[in-house]
């Protein structure tokens, strides 16, 4: 069954695609190119193996929205800006993807420092540039898991 392997293949590299655009589910789509080979394949795969990279799948979707906020916090940003970084990454997403992400999360806890905790706009750049590089860090984290997919489904190809 060719056609499974090539069908297979597109949906992983979208995944791969995907980590870098946000519109597209990039792990979610990985994932999707193993349980294809899972049903259709060789048979080499185990269940317990694909519910694993369920969980990290799972995971790492969640990370990716999870951890701008939380580098917001860590570089000194306050709970409004880690607030403001989470809805200025989804206002971002839905209203101008997908560079809307990575300036609403630059933009969302920018503005919280400066108008919530009455902040100077120099000490809200921190938190703000913290939440960027957040959203770098949960890019790599689904390129990680998505390449890794991408490699297993090579290596289950029939």
């Amino acid at each position: 069954m060719w056609w499974i392997n090539i069908i297979a293949l597109i949906i992983a590299l979208a995944g791969i695609i995907g980590c870098f655009l946000p519109v597209i589910p990039g792990p979610p789509l990985s994932w999707l190119s193993l349980l294809l080979l899972y049903f259709f394949g060789n048979g080499e795969m185990s269940l317990k193996f694909l519910l694993i990279w369920l969980g990290i799948t799972i995971v790492v979707t969640i990370l990716d929205y999870v951890v701008p906020s939380y580098f917001t916090r860590v570089t000194g940003g306050s709970k409004a800006a880690g607030r403001g970084s989470l809805v200025g990454l989804l206002a971002g997403l839905i209203f101008f993807p997908p560079w809307g992400m990575i300036a609403g999360a630059f933009l969302g806890a920018l503005l919280a420092e400066v108008l919530i905790n009455r902040s100077a706009i120099a000490d809200s750049v921190k938190p703000a540039l913290g939440s960027f590089a957040g959203f770098f860090f949960g890019t790599f984290l689904k390129l990680v898991a998505s390449g890794l997919m991408f490699w297993y489904m090579f290596k289950f190809w029939n």
